[in-house]
């Protein structure tokens, strides 16, 4: 009763929000988990898909970007960290950069960090993901926040991780809280157990490729089903991480019977850091963990959380995992996945090989590839880089001897961090070659030159593939334990239905003071979907932290047209729009694809867009973290499926998106012309093939107007210091 009361006690100083006494509607366990953490609910609101809610996040965590940031949180005007248990600083991304101002910027964000009191660890102790789990930020029934996309992972430990950006780390600074609309709940239920062999990263990369039509984009997914429990936490993670690929913006596990015997296990190796024991009573016990300790794991297990009955989900998907083989994802594409039988048959030669990142370079990765190159070694023309998850992971694979196997067998060492797999530092792919990577994205650019082939797959698939010289399969690999090579079985268990939102008529908004009625311009189309930050803001720039917005105009969309930025230029020069008002904001207008933004949380994918002279984009939808960045840097987004069918129809190559324009231009303009009224959604675009055409949107609303008004959610924060500081 006495922890309970604890428990209770404790919810209350964090302001969590309270369960409605009345009757119970029915929540996920995703709800409830935000139910805690959601603040300013109107009394007896339960949480629920779709709500919009403000969020005080048991932890916030920042990377590289800690210093843009710091220069937002200071901008804003904010004096204080409002919870400096909140924020948790990991440099983890540029950690081979030892150039002077690279140094200077990683001793700044320490600098800041000691400053306010803020947790910090250094280039070296690992990628930011991998610390939270170990050092228990991310821990189970917690909602814990970061400005990067791969957030989803804390769900591998029953934590609601999910991604915000650098505007958001800064909000939550300065006042504990930002903003977040709690996306749709998707039921994916693993069933059966994985043959000999099969590895979480074949899981993830068959759910990629065999639902790789959007049925998870921007959604919350619970994961569930009797195959859960044959599932180890490392398989989890990896599972987790790359929920972020498939679309989703959180991937839940349970917390059951394997969880707690891991966190079991992690707490008696903490309580084993001394050399005090029962038996030496002398000698006090070492310090309580303050986040992993026993304490916690009783209260979790005190108060379980799962989902009700009779929860909603928007639908439900099931994998038989006795029916999946090792899968491989590529080339260049994660909507693509291949069985490793079939791929194998084809020799595909390949010059680099990579095991590092927050996806696949934990203990049990690394030693799954150490027993595939134990006394043999990385074929000739072949460069096979390594880097664990974190500098205690490389620490336990040392002590196994699996570190030493690796190097022995010609591995190329790298440091704890990111590195190749965010196409920084050392071994990137160079224009021409093929590489294999246990790593979470492939996309186009990602890993090196644009023109390079990436794949995806399992630790021991890409040290097999690193020793033979071509993508193989390890030889411990036995074809007769696993079931037929094809097509994983999966299966749609729920109807799609119809939202009254989407269905109904859509009201007019009322249009703040000084907001444009109009947006009006030139229109150019990109049939492209899945069109990813990567391709509209390319890695490379994205931790040049001093990069002027000009700058960012000039490079906008590189990886998908390089000559994007040059045509837009030419035509904000040339514009028939010359006689503007107040009341109307012209410029360019983009209108793309289905997923438009999708990717990393890179802030500049909307900055970029914007300073070119982008004020509006228009897609059939919008990857959520980008859709946040736009409206938190005041640059509009609104959905118009009809506008993008008819644009694919009478401009793209063969009437589908994803091979360019009809001309074989990657970007269309044909001098069509786009007006939006932004108080009714009435489109109207003039010079398309037959004519002139009206089309409906949903009108912006007064929040999101708001924010384009004061430049952006920085500029709100900032409005909102200085009223409280003048009615104080």
């Amino acid at each position: 009763m006495r922890r309970l009361a604890s428990i209770r006690l404790l919810a209350r100083r964090r302001g969590y929000a309270t369960l409605s006494a009345g009757p119970r509607i029915p929540q996920t366990v995703i709800e409830k988990v935000v139910q805690k953490y959601a603040v300013d609910l109107p009394e007896g609101k339960v949480v629920k898909a779709g709500d919009y809610v403000m969020i005080r996040p048991e932890h916030v965590m920042t990377h590289d970007n800690t210093g843009p940031v710091i220069s937002k949180f200071n901008s804003i005007g904010a004096k204080r960290i409002a919870s400096t248990r909140q924020p948790v600083f990991t440099l983890d991304h540029d950690v081979q950069n030892k150039s002077s101002k690279n140094l200077a910027k990683y001793a700044n964000i320490e600098a800041f960090a000691r400053q306010h009191g803020v947790d910090f660890f250094p280039a070296g102790r690992g990628i930011g993901h991998q610390v939270l789990v170990e050092e228990g930020y991310a821990f189970p029934y917690t909602l814990t926040v970061a400005s990067d996309s791969h957030s989803n992972m804390y769900g591998g430990v029953g934590c609601v991780g999910t991604p915000i950006v650098r505007t958001d780390a800064a909000a939550i600074w300065a006042t504990g809280k930002t903003w977040w609309q709690v996306p749709r709940m998707v039921k994916v239920e693993l069933r059966g157990r994985l043959a000999p062999g099969v590895t979480g990263k074949d899981v993830i990369v068959a759910l990629c490729g065999s639902f790789n039509r959007d049925e998870v984009l921007n959604a919350a997914i619970e994961f569930t089903g009797d195959g859960v429990a044959a599932l180890a936490v490392d398989d989890r993670l990896t599972i987790a991480n790359m929920t972020t690929e498939w679309g989703a913006l959180v991937g839940l596990f349970p917390v059951d019977r394997v969880l707690l015997q891991w966190y079991d296990a992690l707490l008696r190796k903490l309580e084993l850091r001394t050399f005090s024991s029962a038996t030496q009573s002398s000698i006090p016990m070492p310090p309580e963990h303050p986040r992993i300790n026993r304490w916690r794991l009783d209260a979790i297990q005190a108060a379980p959380l799962s989902s009700d009955p009779e929860a909603s989900y928007s639908s439900h998907l099931i994998l038989d995992l006795s029916t999946l083989v090792p899968h491989v994802s590529g080339p260049n594409s994660v909507k693509i996945s291949t069985p490793l039988p079939e791929l194998e048959a084809s020799h595909i030669p390949i010059q680099k090989a990579y095991l590092v990142s927050c996806t696949n370079s934990r203990v049990s990765d690394l030693a799954a590839a150490a027993a595939v190159l134990r006394g043999r070694k990385v074929a000739p023309g072949v460069e096979f880089y390594v880097a664990a998850a974190s500098s205690v992971v490389q620490q336990e694979s040392e002590r196994l001897g699996d570190w030493e196997a690796l190097v022995v067998g010609g591995a190329k060492v790298l440091p704890a961090g990111c590195g190749p797999c965010i196409g920084l530092g050392t071994g990137l792919l160079e224009e021409g070659e093929t590489g294999i990577s246990a790593t979470n994205r492939n996309y186009k650019g990602r890993m090196g030159h644009p023109k390079a082939q990436a794949y995806l797959a399992s630790p021991a698939v890409v040290a097999a593939s690193a020793v033979k010289g071509y993508i193989a399969s390890p030889d411990s690999l036995d074809a007769a334990a696993l079931p037929p090579v094809g097509a994983p079985t999966f299966t749609i268990a729920s109807p799609e239905t119809e939202s009254a939102a989407t269905t109904g008529a859509l009201a007019a908004e009322p249009l703040l003071p000084t907001f444009p009625a109009t947006f009006r311009g030139t229109l150019l189309f990109a049939p492209q979907d899945n069109l990813n930050t990567d391709a509209i803001y390319p890695g490379k720039y994205t931790y040049q932290d001093d990069i002027t917005l000009a700058r960012q105009a000039e490079v906008v969309m590189e990886n998908y047209d390089p000559s994007f930025a040059e045509l837009v230029a030419s035509l904000r020069a040339a514009s028939q729009f010359s006689h503007s008002s107040p009341d109307i904001k012209e410029g360019v207008v983009l209108v793309a694809g289905y997923n438009f933004g999708t990717g990393s949380s890179r802030e500049q994918a909307a900055t970029a867009l914007k300073s070119a002279g982008v004020p509006l984009v228009i897609a059939g939808s919008f990857g959520d973290i980008f859709k946040r960045n736009a409206i938190n840097n005041g640059l509009v987004c609104v959905e118009c499926p009809e506008l993008v069918a008819d644009l694919t129809r009478a401009y793209a190559l063969a009437g589908v998106r994803g091979a360019g324009g009809a001309n074989g231009e990657l970007t269309v303009n044909e001098g069509m012309t786009i007006s939006v009224q932004m108080g009714s959604g009435e489109v109207v675009v003039g010079g398309l093939a037959g004519g002139e055409r009206r089309y409906a949107v949903r009108p912006v609303g007064p929040s999101v107007q708001e924010l384009w008004i004061c430049g952006g959610l920085e500029g709100y924060i900032l409005k909102s210091i200085q009223v409280d500081a003048s009615t104080s």
